[in-house]
């Protein structure tokens, strides 16, 4: 099985791609195949029908592709305003246009690392209904990740052991759910 793993986050140091490392390795640990994007890899002029009329973008395509060659895709959000950052629902919007149109059926796992209490919890909510609009399978359960900014060790793996024993166990429901 191949997995799309989607960092949205453009900050260096992201605590969301920290915690989409995690679960890479524990989905190669279950037999996945694992490949890693960054959107900030794959720039998209803001959506506009203007521009699709004439062409949709070389890197929403290429973007789409990734996703067509992955079975299941898991994609670890920052929140931004209680919503989706805009970077990733650009992304969403461009890549929903081309055909076929790569999200209906696809299985997704979502999650998020946010310094806030609620872990980035309301953004997944919001990018859920978009996603499943669009015909995803988004995975019943997420992971959310409070105080994220405090949760990561020196090594960039969690502290709390009962978070880390949830995050595997989601992980390998997740890869049993798509099998």
């Amino acid at each position: 099985m191949k997995i799309l793993t989607i960092c949205p986050s453009l900050r260096k140091d992201s605590l969301n791609r920290k915690l989409l490392k995690l679960a890479s390795t524990m989905s190669s640990v279950n037999g996945a195949k694992v490949e890693h994007v960054e959107l900030k890899d794959f720039e998209m002029p803001l959506y506009s029908q203007d521009i699709e009329e004439k062409a949709i973008p070389a890197n929403a395509l290429a973007l789409k592709q990734k996703m067509d060659e992955a079975e299941a895709i898991i994609i670890s959000s920052p929140e931004y305003n209680f919503s989706v950052p805009g970077v990733l629902k650009n992304a969403v919007d461009w890549v929903s246009r081309t055909k076929p149109q790569p999200f209906r059926g696809k299985q997704i796992l979502l999650m998020s690392a946010s310094p806030s209490m609620v872990g980035g919890n309301r953004g997944l909510w919001s990018l859920r209904v978009s996603l499943e609009a669009l015909g995803a399978h988004v995975y019943p359960d997420m992971f959310s990740l409070s105080l994220a900014h405090e949760a990561f060790n020196e090594k960039d793996e969690l502290k709390d052991q009962k978070l880390n024993k949830d995050l595997e166990k989601l992980v390998s429901s997740f890869i049993v759910y798509v099998k």
